[in-house]
């Protein structure tokens, strides 16, 4: 890697991915574009790379320049907590299969007589 090369941080958000670009003199710029915009793109990290490095559409990606890209994504996190899209395996490890259910302990009332417990972001635990 070298000091002379773009250098790229991603968060791709369910309406929104973030970018923060190293560009080769070491200036930094932050930039926003919305996660799914078929009018304009088909992937937005890839879209704002091109973009904020001055690279046509019909261009090869110039990965030469290019000395990291770092991407991290709350999408998937999301679908699990909002119970959507497709059934997912956990595994874990023997001792942490109640880890999910005891949680934070985060209540809505704390001091009711009868609390209830949200419903476990599982179906069934197999053993």
């Amino acid at each position: 890697m070298t000091e002379k090369q773009w250098q790229f941080w991603i968060d791709r958000g369910g309406t929104f991915t973030d970018i923060i670009a190293r560009h080769p003199d070491g200036m930094l710029s932050s930039h926003k574009y919305l996660s799914e915009n078929p009018e304009r793109y088909k992937d937005a990290a890839v879209f704002a790379m091109r973009e904020i490095m001055g690279v046509a559409n019909g261009d090869d990606f110039p990965s030469d320049n290019v000395a990291a890209i770092k991407m991290g994504t709350t999408v998937a996190t999301n679908a699990l907590l909002e119970r959507d899209g497709e059934a997912t395996l956990l595994l874990v490890s023997k001792g942490f299969k109640d880890a999910l259910l005891i949680g934070q302990q985060h209540r809505a009332d704390l001091f009711a007589m009868s609390p209830s417990r949200p419903q476990p972001l599982y179906d069934q635990v197999i053993e």
